[in-house]
């Protein structure tokens, strides 16, 4: 027997979750699928290496969803200031400029992906399958998508949503191909104990090898990313925690503070990929699997959340309309309002990435000589703080607190 939906979610996380609830409460039928639930948080466990700083847009859609309370109830570090600098050129954005409270949030993934999915368990139209193993995917053009799991259950849907990663299976099940490059540098994350307290203050610093990165975290804790080339990042992970620390306090500025102790680490390539289309009748991506995007501005979680949010509104109005959720000319109105703002901000961490790390002294001039100018005209500074916060562009209505439902 074929149990049938309207919308099957393949994926699990923050962005998948983040679907699935947007459509909570509504008339449609949802499943989501994920193959493990991740660990239960308790407050006396360390953080975790993998964090997101969310975007006050990333909050609203929280809000909107009654996923943010789980967040509050469990751990994040507000930052209110946010400062880029390289040599000559310096500037820091506060939040206080705009009259917000918060430019942002660090929190750690698993934070939200378990607030979302204790909400996901409220709403009856949705039911969370987990641990689910996905077996195969049917899909051909004309007919619905299908899932069969590992438990023999065979599941049919009008709309399949692939939120399962940069790598996705329903992706390459279906047939829509990424457009990809590496940037040749990896990111390696350390966890450290510092002296000092909670700040409120995320920066980034520019040198030659790559940019060095400082994210608050709770209490004396903070997160560290430093960007190197893929061999240098090999050598440091490879040395003790000990090595490893005397070469980051030779390295960072003085502004870290005092570091006492490493005590975690993890590493990753940088990577851009974009699908070359987010839909196809019967399916759509979500997240990594229509994107990853340099990770400079901390903005691949909070472009993801904005696709969940754009989603769940497309796939309400046109249920409310009565029309088909698969037909193309449905899907195609999520990737108009996504497609555009997404390579948007994708292109520009680009440059901002490409600028930075080239090494050319009239480049160099031109950036440094940017940055100083950024921290003294306040109408195109605020307006850069205000796009990376969410507060401008084509936006969702659950990301300007609207309701959907």
């Amino acid at each position: 027997m074929k149990e049938n939906f309207d919308v099957i979610v393949v994926g699990g996380g923050m962005v998948g979750a983040a679907v699935a609830c947007s459509l909570g409460g509504s008339a449609l039928k949802v499943a989501v699928i994920e193959n493990a639930l991740p660990q239960v948080f308790a407050p006396e466990q360390p953080h975790d290496l993998r964090v997101s700083a969310l975007s006050i847009a990333s909050k609203k859609i929280l809000e909107a969803v009654g996923a943010w309370g789980g967040i509050v109830n469990r751990r994040l570090c507000p930052f209110r200031r946010m400062r880029v600098w390289e040599t000559a050129g310096d500037t820091e954005f506060c939040s206080d400029d705009i009259n917000y409270p918060e430019l942002g949030y660090i929190v750690e993934n698993r934070v939200t992906q378990l607030a979302l999915l204790d909400r996901l368990r409220d709403f009856d139209n949705v039911e969370l399958m987990c641990p689910a193993a996905i077996n195969k995917i049917n899909y051909s053009v004309g007919s619905s998508p299908e899932v069969e799991l590992g438990d023999g259950r065979v599941l049919s849907a009008k709309v399949l949503v692939a939120a399962d990663g940069g790598q996705s299976k329903v992706r390459q099940v279906v047939g829509l191909g990424v457009t990809s490059w590496d940037y040749n540098q990896h990111a390696l994350v350390i966890y450290v104990e510092t002296d000092y307290g909670q700040q409120d203050i995320t920066w980034q610093r520019f040198v030659p090898s790559g940019p060095q990165a400082f994210l608050p975290l709770t209490g004396h804790y903070g997160s560290i990313v430093w960007y190197n080339s893929p061999d240098e990042v090999g050598r440091l992970k490879a040395l003790s925690n000990d090595d490893l620390l005397r070469e980051l306090v030779a390295t960072f500025p003085d502004c870290l503070g005092k570091v006492n102790a490493i005590l975690g680490t993890a590493s990753f390539p940088l990577k851009r990929q974009h699908a070359q289309s987010y839909v196809k009748p019967g399916v759509v991506l979500v997240g990594d699997a229509a994107h990853m995007i340099n990770p400079l501005a901390g903005q691949g979680v909070n472009i993801g959340l904005l696709d969940a949010a754009a989603l769940a509104e497309v796939l309400i109005d046109a249920s409310r309309q009565s029309h088909d959720l698969g037909d193309l000319s449905v899907l195609r109105r999520y990737e108009k309002m996504r497609r555009h703002e997404n390579l948007k901000m994708m292109t520009v961490m680009d440059v901002f990435y490409r600028v930075f790390s080239n090494q050319v002294l009239p480049v160099k001039f031109l950036r440094n000589l940017g940055l100083g100018l950024a921290e003294r005209i306040l109408p195109a500074k605020n307006k850069v703080m205000r796009n990376a916060m969410g507060l401008e562009g084509n936006l969702p209505k659950l990301a300007r607190g609207e309701p959907i439902i």
